[in-house]
């Protein structure tokens, strides 16, 4: 596995690269949650290897969804992924197809804050939005701050570009 640095020199992945595997496995195991449950599973044979089995798990996911080293980054600042259609010879066969291969995204926003974030990516403000929902602006202005703090966001900005690349509301 080769990977782009953020200096954007090239660098081989290796067992020993813990950082940058922890932080992946993190990654997935926190948005990803199927896809780690599937990887785990399917790399339980090398588990008691702790370095060995989470190489392994980064590895699959990243052969799974990320098709080639191209100058396009794989994930953004905010950590968000940027998949790419990986020809595969099991498309359409494998059972880790939209499971590891192309997994869902947990965003972990409840059902009370989807609409109101929904109609907030769209450009209107918390009093349209209070207005729309039949809410009170104090409850729009508490749903964007709690998903907020839950995406690790902090500013519109931000949560227009995050929402942009999870296709969150698509």
């Amino acid at each position: 596995m080769w990977y782009r640095r953020p200096d954007t020199s090239i660098d081989k992945l290796r067992e020993s690269d813990s950082e940058i595997l922890d932080e992946l496995i993190d990654h997935i195991s926190t948005f990803y949650p199927k896809a780690y449950e599937a990887l785990c599973a399917e790399y339980k044979g090398c588990a008691l290897n702790r370095s060995y089995y989470r190489y392994r798990l980064a590895c699959r996911f990243i052969r799974c969804n990320f098709a080639q080293l191209d100058n396009i980054p794989d994930f953004s600042d905010t950590c968000c992924c940027s998949f790419e259609f990986v020809p595969c010879p099991l498309r359409g066969e494998c059972r880790h197809e939209m499971v590891i291969c192309r997994p869902e995204f947990d965003h972990k926003l409840s059902a009370a804050e989807m609409p109101v974030l929904r109609l907030w990516f769209n450009g209107l403000s918390i009093d349209n939005i209070a207005v729309r929902l039949c809410l009170s602006p104090h409850t729009i202005h508490n749903h964007i701050r709690h998903a907020y703090q839950r995406l690790n966001i902090h500013s519109r900005a931000e949560f227009v570009r995050y929402a942009s690349q999870t296709n969150l509301f698509s």
